[in-house]
């Protein structure tokens, strides 16, 4: 069994290196596009109801902070195994998803309403999931533990 299961491995690491699957393909441009949407929606939501453009400038790069380290990830990610990297491109497709989608709803809430809520805890949230997500698919897919576990198998 465990012959199979590096064999898949090996597998996948080679089609991963010489030809780029669609979601590898995509996952570059899912941190950008939700960085831009995320820009976006924040300045079309409070652009117009404060006049301090540092506020503005700060706001931005809370936002966009999640969304670069994603595409630095990303460039780095190469040499990661297939389950971490799979892991990766999931947690860019949730938060461009999730946060185009909180961020889209709160640009269409009635005038007075408090709008910096959420572009102070959304991206919060999404740097808990990538430190919590990203280390724990790395460490369930190390090859150590692999041969940690093939020992104990085989013990």
């Amino acid at each position: 069994m465990w012959k199979r299961i590096v064999a898949l491995d090996r597998l996948l690491r080679s089609e991963q290196t010489c030809s780029p699957t669609l979601l590898s393909g995509a996952a570059l441009l899912l941190p950008v596009a939700g960085a831009v949407g995320s820009v976006g929606l924040m300045l079309r939501a409070g652009g117009h109801r404060t006049n301090s453009r540092i506020l503005l400038a700060i706001f931005a790069i809370w936002v966009l902070s999640p969304f670069v380290a994603l595409v630095l990830a990303n460039l780095i990610s190469r040499r990661w195994s297939v389950l971490t990297r799979t892991a990766l491109h999931v947690v860019m497709l949730i938060l461009t998803v999730g946060s185009l989608a909180i961020y889209g709803n709160m640009v269409s809430t009635p005038p007075g309403s408090k709008l910096a809520v959420p572009f102070l805890v959304v991206p919060l949230g999404s740097w808990l999931l990538i430190t919590i997500v990203i280390p724990m698919a790395a460490i369930l897919g190390s090859p150590q533990k692999m041969i940690y576990q093939r020992v104990a198998v085989s013990v």
